[in-house]
């Protein structure tokens, strides 16, 4: 038996077009998935111009979780849903974040987004006794000066996937969490782009590498598959050590 094997199943990633959720979303694909991905953009051939895309093989539809209305009013193409990956993520700079609106778009994207794609997806989860994985960040687990709606986002997931892991247990849907360390992503860019910057957060890694996608991929095969099947409401932090000094 290959526990790995997702043939038969069927997976959606929200925020999957791109960065960490694509990589997690090919990966499910590569092992016989049928894998559905959410993005904002109009259609899979938008992002022609994204090197952090890949989306041969994937199911697209536009749905922009950051509205929660967009969320609700959109009709799954499944009964059954078998995981429910949750990527969906945006970070803003230059000190917007500590004014209420840019506090907010984050927040949205971020946390209430993930409630009502949870909601959404709530039926299919229980038909197939199926399983959310909710990406985080380590910074759920440290301070990030910068930007505080990011770090309070993040805070507020790993505190949804333990909430959500006790609500829905019963109901046979597992709920755990991934919180990756510095990914190299268009999200993370301002950082791994600047040389000195790059240095400096490798010292911090003991792996001596950033993090990729499928890293984190590999933690989302696991949290889904049946060897994990006694794992609830736990988040991983996939950091390569980083959080260790």
């Amino acid at each position: 038996m290959n526990e790995l094997d997702f043939s038969g199943k069927t997976v959606l990633v929200v925020g999957g077009s791109s960065g960490i959720g694509n990589g997690i979303a090919q990966s499910f694909r590569k092992r016989g998935a049928t894998v559905h991905v959410w993005g904002t953009r109009p259609n899979a051939a938008a992002y022609a111009d994204s090197q952090d895309s890949q989306l041969e093989g994937l199911q697209y539809a536009q749905v922009d979780v950051a509205q929660a209305h967009n969320v609700e009013a959109c009709a799954l193409p499944f009964e059954r849903l078998d995981v429910l990956v949750q990527a969906q993520g945006t970070v803003l700079y230059d000190r917007q974040e500590f004014q209420v609106e840019g506090f907010r778009k984050v927040l949205d994207v971020n946390l209430t987004s993930l409630m009502a794609c949870a909601d959404k997806c709530y039926a299919a989860l229980k038909a197939a006794q199926g399983a959310m994985i909710v990406v985080s960040s380590a910074a759920a687990f440290h301070s990030t000066r910068g930007n505080p709606a990011y770090n309070a986002s993040k805070t507020g997931a790993f505190g949804l996937t333990r909430t959500l892991g006790e609500a829905w247990a019963r109901d046979g849907i597992r709920v755990n969490g991934i919180a990756p360390g510095l990914v190299d992503t268009k999200l993370t860019r301002v950082t791994t782009a600047n040389p000195k910057r790059l240095e400096g957060a490798l010292r911090n890694i003991p792996l001596g590498r950033l993090g990729t996608p499928e890293d984190m991929a590999g933690a989302a095969l696991f949290l889904a598959s049946p060897l994990s099947a006694y794992m609830l409401g736990q988040t991983l932090l996939v950091d390569g050590g980083m959080l260790l000094a």
